[in-house]
């Protein structure tokens, strides 16, 4: 499974590149703070919700501590997606949150 670190992840986001992150914590969770631009898909709904997603594309994964994301992780590299999981999660996470 590949991973990256919240820092990475900030880096690439304050290079302004276009990534595409999947925060796959509850609602309830996502209301207090989320990466900017980061599309919620709890990871209960990943496998109902997987068809929105571009098998072309790449995405990184989080979660609040980096479980969750990885469990996602896995699932998704299963059916031949490019997904990579945020290590240590949002209580890692130091950059801007909307």
């Amino acid at each position: 499974m590949k991973q990256m670190t919240p820092k990475e992840v900030e880096a690439l986001l304050n290079e302004g590149k276009l990534i595409n992150i999947i925060d796959v914590r509850e609602v309830k969770e996502v209301a207090d703070g989320k990466i900017p631009g980061a599309i919620n898909m709890p990871l209960g709904l990943v496998e109902f919700r997987m068809h929105e997603l571009d098998k072309s594309k790449e995405y990184i994964m989080v979660c609040r501590s980096g479980g969750r994301s990885g469990r996602a992780t896995q699932f998704l590299e299963s059916y031949g997606f490019n997904v990579i999981n945020m290590a240590g999660g949002m209580l890692a996470w130091e950059g801007k949150v909307e």
